[in-house]
């Protein structure tokens, strides 16, 4: 029996050690992902807090297509590093055809169940060039827009006609399109199938299983995943539970998240966002903050507006992160952007307003950090680095650079770039957390 017992005990290791790839103890396995114990992340066995950002198109520039530019990538993780940022907020990839308007391409499930292998090729290469650098990546699967394809495409692909592009043919319209969306059985057998697919993948280039690799936070859901409809909630609510329930049947390892943006973005009713955060498959809550978008800022006045802007994220960060602490688990700030002071697209209009509301938002973070709150961290919209806007067009074309502004926007609407003074916020903030983060160890 004794024998028998000590057999056991190995099998049982050797499976926990799946997020390392190599056997290990129990406690190093623990340590191996992120997870979350009491109301935070934990990361080799201590809190883990952080500073980061939306890097949508990184797997964009990782494949070796004729839209990647793995140079720039490597230049972009190594300048993120450098200044603390470690944590990324990633698209894995669009759906669709290409040559949409509005839409991102290159994509990588271009019909059902058919992909772009250069595309998963270059997530393959961004999500290894990201665990050489010790850095996280929430990867989302989904979005109510159709900037990715989102749920208009799936309603495409099962038969729902053509997609009204909100651009073409009004806001309305579109809306109408993608309520449809709960209500589409083959929809959801279409997700689940793609889920299953990326899951199942190893990396070709560190051999890593997907669902073994610590460099990913978590599998998120959505990009913003919305009801559509007030008619719709009890049936947005479902299809939180079962698509969280089918990631978890394919990885016991990783988190997953909804990609909320809150309240905002569940019909305006707190109870439904409640209830689908406290579904024991959905790790922690996320929030969205835009504060142009919600009329909270005026655009053609944003310094004179900005006070207004810092007092509502007060309160609705404040919100949210109660409901955090009532059900025990973190939350994130995973969507927050800022134009710059004149509304221009331009380097030259400075960054004074964005950079007073981010440090709103990071002293939040520090002051969780502080205090082992449950607000675990914040990735600001957007990344663009060294991209840079056109002068003869706004919007996003075949040979222009990625930036964080999605093809729907205007190009360097809220984008982050090399150059501009929010880059020292951002490393002044991470350098206190890190300060802070150490003296507690």
């Amino acid at each position: 029996m004794r024998h028998v017992l000590v057999y056991v005990n190995l099998v049982f290791l050797l499976l926990l050690a799946s997020c390392t790839g190599k056997s290990t103890t129990t406690a190093s396995v623990n340590d191996a992902c992120i997870r979350v114990e009491n109301g935070q992340f934990v990361l080799n066995g201590k809190p883990y807090y952080f500073i980061g950002t939306n890097f949508w198109y990184g797997p964009l520039l990782g494949s070796q297509g004729v839209f990647g530019d793995r140079d720039r990538l490597i230049r972009e993780l190594d300048f993120l590093k450098e200044k603390g940022v470690n944590n990324l907020r990633v698209l894995v990839g669009a759906d669709g055809p290409n040559g949409v308007p509005s839409k991102v391409m290159p994509s990588l499930q271009e019909s059902p169940g058919h992909y772009e292998q250069s595309v998963f090729d270059g997530l393959d290469f961004f999500m290894s060039e990201l665990a050489k650098r010790d850095m996280h990546a929430v990867l989302y699967l989904h979005n109510t827009w159709e900037w990715s394809g989102g749920y208009a495409q799936y309603l495409n692909w099962a038969g729902y006609g053509p997609v009204p592009v909100p651009s073409v043919a009004g806001w309305d319209a579109f809306k109408d399109y993608v309520s449809k969306y709960f209500e589409c059985d083959s929809c959801q057998q279409i997700f689940k199938n793609h889920i299953t697919t990326v899951l199942s993948r190893t990396n070709f280039y560190n051999k890593r299983k997907y669902t073994e690799d610590p460099a990913i936070l978590s599998w998120q859901i959505a990009n913003e995943p919305r009801p559509m409809g007030a008619g719709n909630k009890d049936a947005y609510a479902a299809w939180i539970k079962d698509i969280a329930a089918h990631i978890k049947s394919l990885d016991k390892n990783h988190l997953v998240s909804t990609g909320s943006e809150g309240e905002a973005g569940s019909e305006e009713d707190f109870d439904l966002y409640a209830r689908v955060h406290a579904d024991p498959n959905i790790d922690y809550l996320t929030m969205h903050i835009w504060p142009k978008n919600w009329g909270w800022l005026d655009s053609k006045d944003i310094p004179g507006t900005l006070n207004r802007a810092i007092e509502n994220t007060a309160a609705y960060m404040d919100k949210h992160i109660a409901l955090a602490d009532s059900l025990r688990k973190p939350i994130t700030l995973e969507e927050f952007g800022m134009p710059r002071d004149s509304h221009k697209y331009e380097l030259s209009d400075p960054t004074t307003s964005r950079d007073t509301y981010y440090s709103y938002i990071f002293e939040r973070v520090l002051e969780s950090v502080r205090t082992n709150g449950t607000l675990a961290g914040c990735n600001f919209w957007a990344w663009g680095g060294y991209a840079r806007p056109r002068t003869d067009h706004v919007y996003w074309q075949v040979g222009d650079d990625y930036m964080g502004d999605p093809a729907q926007e205007e190009q360097g609407l809220n984008s982050v770039f090399d150059t501009d003074s929010t880059v020292q916020v951002i490393k002044n903030y991470t350098i206190s957390m890190r300060q802070i983060m150490d003296a507690a160890k």
